[in-house]
């Protein structure tokens, strides 16, 4: 019997997506936009050298056909990414999913397309519907809410946390994804109080079919400023049909999720949680890989490209993220048993040179060690939960096929 890791670098997207002209960030369509080719042309001319310096160095993506697979998807050119001779499975998927979220581009991996569209707030002053706002204070007790916009967590309590502090109503914001953010102060409104508020809060948002509800605790004072906990909690809308997860537990084998995967999936198909910032996960990842039974399956998702430098459009911060996690993968080889597959992956692109703050439409890697070299160009992200179904011996309920 073997074993399958299925990781996602979240965000870590290479362009090309056939679609992108019908995907936005502002008023601009995707066309063109390349998260790890940008990337790659910024570091070759030296416009992402703060923590860092010099061309993009991924030795190891490289090694399992990195380049290759990005050579699918666009005619960019990706400075310093190609190897001749690659020596995993290597090609690029595409996904068919109405949005470019990380529900729909993580079920969707997991044989299963989003089959609906999702509702996005407006940009605008009030960006929530009154019935919408009012459920949300009545629910928790509060006389009203504050913000009611879009914004970034960490502007939206620098700027309301001392008037939330005053009136105890929650903070209630949203960006550009199927989100509705509730950010409250531990001590002063109560942990478990938001936690309560967004699992009441979630059915409605649900029915919806907004994709998450948000919880964004934080602490401090008006004095010494607000810092978000990592107490965060995603309660998000289930997927539709049984997803790669529960074909495996339903086989009767053991499903580990590391990072926000459990919260991705609303819990179902998953038997395991570990979670943490991207630095103790890839710990998690490894203490997993000594631990798991055979047959097993370890779903894996590395958020902090999308969230602390994607959005941020931070490009030299993305660049130094990339290049810790490409250091860390030897780490999972010495853990690998005879047998093992180890795909990596990404949900959607985030094009930190891109204008907006958005995802962006794009194609992504799938890069395999473990079953040796093979070329599998362009391939369908159901493809993905196809292939692991096949290489674990689980039957797969998926509309994908596998490219083992």
């Amino acid at each position: 019997m073997t074993r399958a890791f299925l990781v996602v670098m979240d965000s870590v997207g290479i362009g090309g997506a056939p679609d992108a002209e019908k995907f936005f960030n502002g008023d601009v369509p995707d066309i063109g936009s390349n998260t790890l080719a940008h990337i790659a042309q910024a570091c070759a001319q030296g416009a992402a050298d703060e923590g860092r310096s010099g061309p993009l160095h991924l030795p190891n993506l490289c090694r399992l056909g990195l380049g290759a697979a990005m050579a699918q998807a666009t005619d960019m050119e990706i400075p310093n990414l190609a190897v001749e001779v690659p020596s995993g499975i290597h090609g690029a998927a595409v996904e068919i999913s109405p949005g470019k979220d990380t529900p729909s581009g993580h079920w969707e991996l997991a044989g299963v397309p989003v089959p609906w569209d999702w509702t996005y707030f407006p940009d605008e002053k009030l960006a929530f519907p009154k019935d919408l706002m009012a459920k949300a204070a009545k629910l928790c007790g509060a006389d009203g809410t504050l913000a009611n916009c879009h914004a970034s967590g960490t502007q939206v309590i620098a700027e309301y946390g001392a008037e939330h502090i005053k009136t105890g109503r929650p903070i209630c914001y949203t960006s550009a994804d199927s989100v509705f953010q509730i950010a409250a102060h531990e001590e002063h409104f109560g942990l478990e109080r938001l936690l309560k508020l967004c699992v009441d809060l979630a059915p409605t948002l649900h029915e919806m079919k907004v994709g998450r509800v948000i919880a964004r605790p934080f602490v401090g004072s008006v004095e010494e400023g607000f810092t978000r906990t990592s107490n965060r909690r995603d309660y998000a809308i289930a997927p539709p049909e049984p997803t790669l997860c529960d074909w495996v537990q339903g086989a009767g084998r053991k499903v580990y999720a590391v990072g926000k995967i459990g919260d991705i999936f609303s819990m179902q198909g998953i038997d395991e949680v570990r979670k943490g910032t991207d630095e103790a996960l890839f710990d998690h990842l490894c203490d997993v890989m000594d631990e798991a039974e055979e047959g097993s399956l370890t779903f894996a998702n590395f958020v902090e490209f999308d969230s602390l430098y994607g959005h941020r459009r931070d490009v030299a911060g993305y660049a130094r993220h990339l290049e810790w996690f490409d250091a860390q993968i030897p780490r999972l080889y010495a853990r690998a048993r005879e047998g093992d597959l180890i795909i990596f992956t990404a949900d959607h692109g985030n094009d930190p040179t891109w204008l907006g703050t958005d995802h962006t439409r794009e194609m992504v890697p799938v890069l395999g060690h473990g079953l040796g070299a093979r070329a599998i160009g362009q391939v369908a992200f159901t493809d993905v939960a196809a292939s692991v179904a096949a290489h674990l011996g689980v039957p797969s309920k998926g509309p994908g096929r596998s490219f083992l």
